[in-house]
């Protein structure tokens, strides 16, 4: 209602990165995130925003991503395309991502294992996944920030 800014983070993320270093443009991001892992740091609010009035969420729905297509921008930029599945409805959008490093990580359990580290972000509408209450009284824009690390799988294990 424009007196702050509300945030939310998910947890419990899962996914795939095919990440090809030669032709980064072949490359694909598959994700998925259950509904119910939404944190907004108020119970109220968060359990308020899997009412009816929101997501009418229940066990088992996700929000997942698949990519279609890879722009590269720059050395470490690039506009990845893909179909957001929230809600019921899927809308294509488009990430504008940032490399922020690919190394083996350098410490730890994780040791040696390689690892990238990225950061995405788009602005998507509310309303184009039927959870547009109360807009525009409250803001129908919401900003995406993805902050992941993702590191190669061990064999024999998934990511």
């Amino acid at each position: 209602m424009g007196y702050s800014r509300t945030f939310g983070m998910f947890s419990g993320i899962d996914g795939e990165i095919a990440f090809d270093a030669e032709d980064p443009a072949a490359s694909s991001v598959n994700v998925s995130m259950p509904v119910l892992a939404m944190f907004t740091g108020w119970e109220e609010r968060t359990q308020y925003f899997m009412s009816d009035d929101f997501f009418g969420a229940s066990e088992g729905d996700l929000i997942e991503f698949a990519s279609t297509g890879i722009e590269v921008t720059g050395e470490k930029t690039a506009k990845i395309t893909g179909d957001l599945t929230m809600n019921g409805t899927t809308k294509a959008i488009t990430l504008d991502v940032e490399l922020k490093q690919a190394s083996p990580y350098p410490f730890g359990p994780k040791e040696g294992t390689p690892t990238m580290g990225f950061q995405a972000t788009t602005t998507v509408l509310r309303s184009d996944y039927g959870l547009g209450a109360f807009a525009p009284a409250v803001s129908d824009e919401v900003e995406v920030i993805i902050s992941l690390e993702a590191a190669k799988p061990a064999e024999g294990h998934t990511f």
